[in-house]
């Protein structure tokens, strides 16, 4: 059985082994692939499993591969591939659903800190000479910023969202969640409010809902109207859940303190993205999810699912087959 990694690079690049897939099969892995059809058709060949990341699986390229029996995405979202027409033709897609919980989460929380203290700038004013050449025994460039007994408000409050919550709730914080779909574990870490109160009573807010039609643009002017003056925005979920020009604009005008992005609207991100030349906008390049342990468990997903695929009853089955 042949087996094509199209696009490994970011999964692996060069910390972890990819044995766990080639015991099952031929391997040929790729660092990249272009976007472009006819190049993954070629890479693809005769293949009867591919794994991808980012590299689309459009309709075509799924018609010109016919020994093509099975696609598994190494990430949890699948919008890469066009599974409606893998269902129409027999083909099963399996994403990884829950890998990253804990280094989002984390991340989350790391962009926030360095909102709060600077520790990077600070860092470097030191190795600079500042300190040393202090009039005083210390200096701060920036206000430095409690967060014991302020609001965190999360918007979409499933595994990711509860995880960061926890670490908040340990700094001291309140917690206020919104999501369609309350449980008890998140009533056990936060108060569940509507869109509005959270907007309105919270300190930090941070996004950790899916992207779907309804969550598009969820932060916009209209949005960022109701909140504090002074607020926090942190978003390491999907960069079009931000109207990002709109939260620039917040931005210059400190409406919205500063804010804290993974994502972005297109990534990698374009030179006349509003954000880059807004102020106290920290931003970081999709890296939340990319901690070694967090890679090694898609690694070791991906195996299982390939590994259930071929004892006949695939798992993580992202379109009915």
């Amino acid at each position: 059985m042949k087996i094509v990694v199209l696009d490994g690079y970011t999964e692996n690049p060069g910390d972890l082994s990819w044995d766990v897939l080639a015991q099952y099969g031929e391997l040929a892995v790729y660092d990249r692939t272009p976007n472009d059809d006819a190049e993954i058709i070629r890479r693809i060949g005769d293949a009867e499993v591919i794994f991808t990341n980012k590299c689309p699986i459009r309709r075509a390229v799924i018609d010109a591969c016919p020994n093509l029996k099975y696609i598994s995405v190494l990430a949890t979202g699948y919008n890469v591939v066009d599974v409606a027409y893998a269902a129409r033709r027999g083909i099963p897609v399996s994403n990884i659903p829950t890998y990253g919980t804990a280094a989002v989460a984390q991340f989350a929380i790391a962009l926030l800190l360095e909102i709060c203290h600077h520790v990077a700038h600070h860092s470097q004013a030191v190795h600079a000479g500042r300190w040393e050449n202090s009039a005083d025994w210390c200096f701060w460039d920036y206000p430095l910023i409690e967060l014991d007994g302020k609001t965190m408000g999360i918007i979409g409050f499933g595994r990711i969202g509860q995880a960061t919550g926890r670490i908040a709730k340990v700094l001291g914080m309140k917690v206020l969640a919104y999501d369609m779909h309350q449980n008890e574990t998140g009533r056990q870490i936060g108060t569940y409010v509507d869109l509005d109160t959270l907007l309105s009573a919270s300190d930090v807010i941070a996004l950790h809902c899916p992207l779907f039609p309804e969550t598009e643009g969820i932060i916009n002017r209209d949005t960022i109207a109701k909140m504090k003056d002074g607020v926090i925005l942190l978003n390491n979920s999907r960069g079009p859940l931000v109207a990002e020009q709109d939260l620039a604009d917040a931005l210059n005008s400190g409406k919205v303190a500063a804010a804290g992005v993974d994502v972005v609207s297109t990534e990698p991100i374009q030179g006349d993205n509003p954000l880059l030349g807004a102020k106290n906008c920290f931003i970081t390049p999709h890296i939340s999810w990319a901690a070694k342990e967090s890679r090694q468990r898609i690694m070791d997903m991906s195996a299982d699912n390939l590994r259930a695929y071929l004892s006949g009853a695939p798992v993580n089955v992202v379109n009915g087959i």
